[in-house]
């Protein structure tokens, strides 16, 4: 699909900050298709926002990593993520789109792509989601030209791990 992919016209970040877990994703190479209990968690970064990625990695184990991410614009519905050490975040080509093309009014489900299409999150602000809700976001990201014959709907007990817990 060769149409551009619209993003909301605006996101409050404060109201976005927090963690949400990973209803259901398109495959990437950076996770672990059989990784669980994923949540992202959002926190105020100076002018950024920090963000860190946590599940329960194929070994059973805490994987965490920790980005930042910048605003490309003023609608802050269009960011650009890295997860690279401190020292290294200034390369360009290291940073990923991250667009939020939708998010309700309660801030309580969003769904985040790129616009490549190759990437798909849906998030949600609680472990579990209605079958009949799951089913429009993701028919909502259908419509816009999203293939989701590979969404991955990774299983979520309700625990949020942190840096601390991480494998070393």
């Amino acid at each position: 699909m060769n149409e551009d992919l619209k993003t909301v016209a605006h996101v409050d970040l404060q109201r976005y900050l927090g963690t949400w877990f990973e209803i259901a994703r398109k495959p990437m190479r950076f996770e672990d298709a059989t990784a669980r209990d994923i949540t992202a968690t959002y926190e105020r970064d100076g002018d950024a926002v920090r963000v860190v990625n946590s599940c329960i990695d194929a070994d059973g184990k805490v994987d965490v990593a920790v980005g930042q991410a910048r605003p490309v614009d003023a609608s802050n519905a269009k960011l650009e993520v890295t997860f690279l050490p401190q020292g290294l975040r200034w390369i360009p080509f290291a940073k990923g789109d991250y667009w939020i093309l939708r998010v309700d009014d309660e801030y309580r489900t969003a769904l985040v792509g790129e616009p490549g299409r190759k990437y798909l999150w849906l998030l949600h602000r609680t472990p579990r989601m209605d079958f009949a809700a799951k089913h429009e976001w993701l028919e909502f990201a259908r419509m816009r030209g999203y293939d989701l014959g590979d969404v991955i709907y990774p299983s979520q007990s309700g625990q949020v791990h942190r840096e601390a817990e991480a494998a070393d």
